[in-house]
């Protein structure tokens, strides 16, 4: 892996990761707070999005030292989630996160099951239908915006896989919560190509 690298003993790359965890959580709650009165469902969508993200942290804290239930390094699942995230937008290959883990692709497929309870792949989808959440819920952009700007080749993908773990469509998900994207985008004269 190019640039930064983070290891077990780098209190650089631990502030980076309390940064990134907090900012994503000052978000979170902002946005959640923004739409109590107006939406509770969005604002409780973000409230269950920084649940999920504070337990990750406080399963990483708690295991730092240590492998997790005979899985990976409590640092390697962190760097390997800090890499998830932070490439959502690009194709992750298990040889890139194999890599940022320093384990066999084989043996980091198994060990990272061990440790998340799910294989890279669903662990990577998840991500992205998270962070396609957290983007409706935040901005008006199109879904198939939103769709190639978490990793997803094109907005039908990502309609399928979120109508698999939701069972409804994005825009469905979206009009509930009174979030329009574009439509509204639409309504205020702008063309849409």
């Amino acid at each position: 892996m190019e640039g930064l690298q983070i290891g077990p003993d780098s209190s650089l790359a631990a502030g980076q990761q309390f940064h990134l965890v907090a900012s994503s959580l000052a978000q979170l709650l902002e946005t959640a707070t923004r739409e109590f009165a107006r939406d509770r469902e969005a604002a409780k969508a973000s409230l269950v999005t920084a649940s999920h993200i504070l337990q990750a942290e406080i399963e990483r804290c708690s295991g730092a030292n240590g492998s997790t239930e005979g899985g990976l390094a409590a640092w390697q699942v962190a760097r390997v989630r800090a890499y998830v995230d932070s490439n959502l937008h690009r194709t992750i290959h298990i040889r890139d996160l194999s890599a940022v883990a320093r384990r066999s692709k084989a043996h980091f497929s198994r060990k990272f099951k061990l440790a998340v309870g799910e294989s890279p792949h669903a662990y990577v989808v998840k991500r992205r239908l998270e962070r396609a959440c957290h983007l409706m819920m935040t901005n008006e952009a199109s879904l198939s915006e939103i769709a190639l700007s978490v990793g997803f080749s094109d907005q039908a993908h990502l309609c399928r896989l979120f109508r698999r773990a939701f069972g409804q469509s994005p825009a469905r998900w979206r009009r509930e919560r009174g979030i329009h994207g574009e439509a509204s985008r639409t309504s205020a004269g702008e063309n849409i190509p």
